[in-house]
C-alpha cells in the first residue's frame, strides 16, 4: 500500500510540474483571446476578436510562425471582472500558450494576477491602465492611459483648440480617472484654463444634465470626455437638448460610437478623438486591411480591430527573434518572448516603427480624428 501511494504521490507531482511548465508536446501556437463579445462593450471585444482572426488567417496560409501553424481561441468576458477569470482558465484547459487579452481594462486587471503566477505571456491590444503592465510578462499595444491624459492636454493647447475646457470623467472607472488625473497635470502647462471638473460613476451615468450645465455655466469651449462611447453618446444627446454646442474631445474610448445601435450619429459631427488608426488612411497596408473587413464582417474596422491585428504580427516577430517553439511549454516561451520584446520593431497599423520598453510600454505616435459625415477623417 505505501509502494502504491508512493507512485501515485509521483504520478501526480509529475503532472502538476508538466502543467506548470504547459504542453511539451504541443505542435502548434495556441492563441487565447479574451474580450467582451456580448454586453455593452461588445463592440470593442468583437472587433478585436475579428482584428485577431483576420492576422492570424494571412500567417497561417503564409505557412504559419517559422512553419508553425496557429490554433485560435477567443472566449467571451461580458467586461466583467469574475468571467475574465473563468475565460482565462477556460483557454489554460484548452492548452493555450499565449494570450490576447483582456480588450477592456476591468477584465484585464482581473486576469493579470493569474498570467504574472503562471508565468503567461499576456499581450493586450487594448487594455490601457499602467496597473495592467505591472508585472513583467504583460505588455501592451494601445497606448497607457496617462499617455493618453498627457497627449490629449498637449494636443489641445499646441493646436490653441479653446481657452476654456470642461472634463466629465468617470471617478469609479480605472481607464476614465486615469487618463483624467494626468491630463488635469498637464494642463497646468498649456495654454488653457480647465474651469469645470465634474464626474459621475457606474451607478450613475444615465443623466448628465448637471455636468453640462456645470460646463456650459462656467463658458467652456470645448469638453474633454475620457470616457466610453455608450456614456459620451448621451452626453452628447442631452448637450443637444440644452443647446449646449462646445468641441468634444475624447480618448480611444470613444471609437465605436458611430456604431452604436440607435444612437444618433449627426450629434457625433465634429466631435475629435486621439487614435492611433485611421480607417480611411492611403496607406497600403491600412487599405487592405479595411477592404479584408469589410468583405468578411460588413462594416468599416475600429481602432480595437487594428491593434488586435497587430498585437499577432507583434508576436509573430517576438517568436521570430527569440526562438521560441511551442514544445517549450508557455513558461519557457513567456520567458523567451520577454526577453526579445524590447529588442524587436513593428511596422504596423496603428504605428510605424512601434517598439517597447521593458516595463511593457510600447511606443507610437497618436494621430486625431474628427467625425465629420459621419465618418472618421484626420484632423486639421
Amino acid at each position: 500500500m505505501k509502494k502504491l501511494l508512493s507512485i501515485v504521490l509521483v504520478a501526480v507531482l509529475s503532472l502538476t510540474l508538466l502543467a506548470g511548465c504547459g504542453n511539451s508536446t504541443a505542435t502548434t501556437w495556441k492563441i487565447g483571446g479574451i474580450g467582451p463579445i456580448t454586453g455593452d462593450a461588445s463592440v470593442y471585444g468583437i472587433a478585436v476578436k475579428n482584428g485577431i482572426q483576420i492576422a492570424i488567417d494571412e500567417i497561417n496560409e503564409a505557412g504559419g510562425i517559422n512553419g508553425v501553424q496557429i490554433e485560435y481561441n477567443f472566449q467571451d468576458d461580458e467586461h466583467n471582472g469574475e468571467k475574465a477569470v473563468n475565460a482565462y482558465n477556460t483557454l489554460k484547459d484548452w492548452g493555450m500558450n499565449i494570450l490576447i487579452g483582456n480588450v477592456t481594462t476591468t477584465p484585464c486587471l482581473a486576469v493579470t494576477p493569474l498570467t504574472a503566477a503562471d508565468n503567461m505571456f499576456q499581450l493586450t491590444p487594448s487594455g490601457s491602465s499602467t496597473e495592467i503592465i505591472k508585472n513583467d510578462n504583460v505588455f501592451q499595444v494601445c497606448f497607457t492611459d496617462p499617455n493618453q491624459g498627457v497627449g490629449s492636454a498637449q494636443y489641445i493647447g499646441s493646436n490653441a483648440l479653446a481657452e476654456k475646457v470642461a472634463v466629465i470623467y468617470n471617478s469609479s472607472d480605472v481607464y476614465s480617472s486615469g487618463i483624467y488625473e494626468k491630463f488635469r497635470e498637464e494642463a497646468a502647462n498649456q495654454s488653457f484654463e480647465i474651469v469645470a471638473e465634474t464626474s459621475f460613476t457606474n451607478d450613475s451615468k444615465s443623466d448628465f444634465t448637471v455636468q453640462l450645465q456645470q460646463a456650459k455655466d462656467a463658458g467652456a469651449e470645448l469638453v474633454f470626455l475620457p470616457i466610453y462611447y455608450q456614456e459620451a453618446s448621451m452626453i452628447l444627446t442631452q448637450a443637444e437638448a440644452m443647446d449646449f454646442h462646445p468641441l468634444f474631445f475624447g480618448c480611444d474610448g470613444l471609437d465605436g460610437i458611430l456604431t452604436l445601435e440607435g444612437f444618433d450619429t449627426s450629434l457625433a459631427e465634429g466631435v475629435v478623438l486621439l487614435t492611433p488608426f485611421v480607417a480611411d488612411a492611403e496607406d497600403a497596408k491600412t487599405q487592405a486591411f479595411v477592404s479584408t473587413y469589410m468583405e468578411k464582417y460588413g462594416e468599416v474596422p475600429n481602432q480595437f480591430a487594428a491593434d488586435a491585428y497587430d498585437a499577432v504580427y507583434i508576436i509573430k516577430a517576438a517568436i521570430e527573434a527569440s526562438g521560441a517553439t511551442p514544445a517549450d511549454g508557455y513558461s519557457v516561451i513567456c520567458d523567451k518572448l520577454v526577453a526579445a520584446m524590447p529588442t524587436i520593431t513593428v511596422d504596423g497599423l496603428t504605428g510605424d516603427g512601434m517598439t517597447w520598453i521593458a516595463t511593457g510600454e510600447v511606443s507610437k505616435d497618436p494621430k486625431a480624428m474628427v467625425i465629420e459625415n459621419g465618418v472618421y477623417t484626420n484632423f486639421q
